[in-house]
């Protein structure tokens, strides 16, 4: 059973009644490791059968479910593969109930419920989604797009039409993004009333609850931006320390902050070329609302990417009671480098042609380091300039020095603390606790935003498993922040944890917290050049493409941003 890179569900857990069978002598089997199973057979054939147990409770899009409307199986959930034959094709029966339709990224042979990999690994990179399907396909560059949507009894109504629109606008800016297609069909598997996105070769699983199409929340359209990106950036153009296929301890890459962090960056800018609502009204009100968070969060400023990135899919701990991000890491350190390449060519080039050019050298080839990253930055600007960029910021991890760079545009950063208000302007309780149940555990585990708020001082820690919250058990993360989210500054409130087999109650006084706002204010005195940059940057031009350009109205005059929000794509 295969492990996955980033969410390793350990399937080999749901494997049962492992059978072998053989019609050419005794065969024998032993179970060498957790997801290995060693057979032994006298001739060359042998069948292998086994059942995969279904998880019950919540689950996120990515995850295997069987319902009486249809079901999301196949992939590394549910198929085996032979290590020393992984370039092998494979068939695939699927034996459904009548009415039900399917939709995944293997061959389908014509008139049959019979489906061909190529090899191992396009086999489990191919989830298949089950049921009764509503289905619509378009093409981009002759390629066929499908969209598979498998609803929930009773659910809301919305307009299909735009959906399907919508998506193809994406889906047109990011092939003009990379300049090309590395597959032969590509499939949106999109599940109702769930949440969460996982990436694939040729597809992706992703949570779409109706009720969020209906109200045209603009966050479902980041989110598609973002996962398809993925196609190129982390699937096609894969981190150094990804190997193919791999059924050992989960592989973790330095590299993360590009892969996405570049897919956060590219999350909001191609649903702006595509001409569809953002979360943040311009992209000067994006990044005041990244820059902000960027010091909310101050793990972000204490800890290198690769350090962040290394600890992104490690349970609880690595970071100590700071939280960070290589999502917010690496869309930031692109924005910066996207204005030193745009200083450096006045104009004519971005990070366009770095995402274009990381394609031509490693898409479908072998895996990249941020050296290659870094050298795709010079050989756009046609300069070393990056240099001290990527040594400073990258590998040493040095906090951002945001002036540096906005200069570039005519703006200067502009910060400003004030104790947290809610929506009616009262003092905010300070919510910084998180709890998280890595993948394969039963329990929650504590994760602390900061080592200075009121949850560390009373001696709470990343890592604790959380028993109780004022004296009400944590077994549901809905019903963990709904407690946290009723609380008032001068609150006291008891936590039961288990630090290392021993349960303590920690009586924890609440406190408020500071947010920090960021603005980006206009510099007086700029250069022509500058302000031809600033007007450029904020048209969110395609540089590679420049007859492909949306504009979005915007104009010099910068309003404050608000307060910094986390949105669930982190």
């Amino acid at each position: 059973m295969a492990t996955h890179h980033e969410y390793d569900d350990r399937p080999w857990r749901d494997v049962k009644d492992f059978h072998i069978e053989t019609g050419q002598g005794k065969a024998t089997f032993r179970r060498t490791d957790s997801a290995v199973w060693d057979i032994s057979v006298p001739g060359d054939e042998v069948t292998v059968s086994y059942s995969v147990a279904l998880r019950s409770g919540p689950r996120f899009a990515h995850q295997p479910f069987l319902s009486s409307r249809g079901g999301l199986l196949g992939d590394l959930h549910s198929f085996m593969y032979l290590p020393a034959w992984t370039h092998l094709p494979v068939t695939v029966t699927l034996e459904i109930p009548a009415g039900w339709q399917i939709a995944t990224g293997l061959t389908r042979m014509a008139g049959t419920n019979n489906f061909i990999a190529s090899s191992a690994q396009m086999l489990l990179d191919c989830p298949i989604l089950a049921g009764q399907l509503r289905q619509w396909e378009f093409t981009v560059n002759g390629i066929p797009h499908i969209i598979a949507w498998l609803p929930v009894a009773d659910t809301t109504a919305f307009d299909t039409a735009a959906l399907v629109s919508n998506v193809k606008k994406i889906a047109v800016q990011t092939v003009r993004l990379f300049g090309n297609i590395p597959y032969k069909k590509y499939v949106f598997l999109l599940e109702d009333g769930v949440y969460g996105a996982l990436e694939h070769g040729n597809s992706v699983t992703i949570g779409v609850p109706a009720a969020q199409l209906a109200n045209h929340l603009s966050d479902i359209y980041e989110e598609i931006a973002h996962e398809f990106s993925h196609t190129w950036n982390l699937m096609y153009i894969r981190p150094a320390e990804y190997t193919a296929l791999n059924y050992g301890p989960q592989q973790q890459s330095a590299g993360l902050w590009f892969s996405e962090g570049m897919a956060m960056y590219y999350a909001d800018l191609l649903v702006r070329r595509a001409g569809l609502p953002c979360e943040d009204s311009t992209r000067t009100a994006h990044l005041e609302s990244l820059i902000g968070r960027y010091y909310t969060d101050t793990g972000n400023r204490v800890f290198p990417p690769a350090v962040v990135s290394l600890a992104a899919n490690s349970p609880p701990g690595p970071l100590g009671d700071y939280m960070a991000s290589e999502h917010l890491q690496g869309e930031l350190l692109g924005t910066m480098l996207d204005l030193i390449i745009i200083d450096a060519t006045n104009g004519r080039k971005s990070m366009d042609n770095v995402m274009a050019l990381m394609n031509r050298r490693f898409g479908g080839k072998s895996g990249f380091y941020a050296m290659d990253i870094e050298k795709a930055v010079e050989d756009v600007c046609g300069s070393n300039k990056a240099h001290s960029f990527f040594r400073q910021y990258v590998y040493a991890g040095k906090a951002l020095d945001f002036d540096s760079w906005l200069l570039y545009i005519g703006l200067r950063l502009q910060l400003s603390y004030s104790p947290a208000k809610d929506d009616k302007g009262q003092p905010k309780a300070d919510t910084r606790i998180y709890i998280r149940r890595p993948f394969g555990d039963s329990v929650y585990h504590l994760v602390m935003a900061d080592p200075r708020s009121c949850w560390v001082r009373a001696g709470l820690h990343t890592g604790d498993v959380i028993k109780a919250f004022d004296d009400r058990p944590v077994n549901d993360r809905q019903n963990f922040y709904a407690m946290v989210r009723g609380l008032k500054p001068g609150d006291s409130v008891t936590v039961e944890i288990d630090r290392a087999g021993t349960v303590q109650r920690v009586l924890v006084p609440v406190t408020g917290y500071e947010t920090v706002i960021a603005q980006l204010i206009k510099m007086d005195n700029v250069s022509i050049k500058a302000k031809n940059l600033y007007r450029e940057w904020t048209q969110n031009l395609d540089r590679r493409h420049s007859s492909g350009s949306i504009a979005s109205a915007c104009g010099w005059v910068i309003s404050g941003a608000s307060s910094p929000t986390i949105s669930r794509r982190y």
